[in-house]
């Protein structure tokens, strides 16, 4: 592996597993990809303590702007230390939910402009547009699954890559992701519960995938459940 490779946060990282780096494709449902996302932008700013969950809450603990732009951006959106109505902070599924897109999209700007990702405009039909995000450079999703998959053999050993693979497994992406077979996926599935980015990132997937059930809309679409 090139030691020069850049640093990525955990949503990048996440996004880097999640992308066909050749079609630019998500492995999972789109949506889900976007919880995902948003529940990475929290864990990453738990890591570096400027936040902290209580009972499904999200508390700004630390108002102090992270050099990341994009993490940046995000806290300053969280409500200040002691907003957030009487119970204080935010809901952290309500939150995934609410902003998955727009956070997704900060994100997928912010590789493209490093020039990790490319961005592709197709059309639906010849007229509705959607945009594809294959790689600039393949060497840099791969080294992010070499880094997952050397996690993986050790039994994701920290913190980071334990979080990093509940978000994996929450957004439905373990199949993909995970080298050792239906071990390895419940064992990511079993670390969501642990950290609870991924689990609300989990309860919103189950909602989606219930909210479909019961309309009658039939087929699933990744999520480990």
């Amino acid at each position: 592996m090139n030691p020069a490779l850049p640093e990525h946060t955990l949503p990048e990282e996440l996004l880097l597993l999640a992308l066909d780096p050749r079609r630019g494709k998500p492995y999972c449902r789109n949506r889900f990809l976007e919880y995902g996302v948003a529940g990475a932008v929290l864990a990453e700013l738990e890591l570096h303590g400027r936040i902290a969950e209580h009972r499904g809450r999200i508390r700004v603990i630390s108002p102090q702007a992270p050099q990341d732009p994009l993490l940046a951006q995000v806290l300053g959106s969280l409500p200040a230390p002691g907003g957030g109505g009487l119970a204080g902070g935010v809901g952290a599924k309500a939150w995934i939910r609410r902003t998955g897109r727009y956070v997704e999209e900060l994100c997928l700007e912010h590789l493209v402009g490093r020039a990790v990702l490319r961005r592709e405009t197709h059309r639906l039909l010849g007229l509705l547009p959607y945009h594809r995000h294959p790689a600039a450079d393949p060497a840099l999703p791969a080294a992010v699954r070499e880094r997952f998959a050397a996690a993986e053999a050790a039994g994701f050993p920290d913190r980071r890559s334990r979080t990093l693979a509940a978000l994996v497994s929450a957004t439905g992406l373990s199949g993909a992701v995970a080298q050792g077979g239906w071990r390895s996926r419940s064992a990511m599935h079993d670390l969501v519960r642990d950290e609870w980015t991924a689990y609300a990132v989990r309860r919103n997937v189950r909602q989606d995938k219930a909210d479909r059930s019961g309309s009658g809309a039939g087929g699933g679409g990744g999520g480990d459940d």
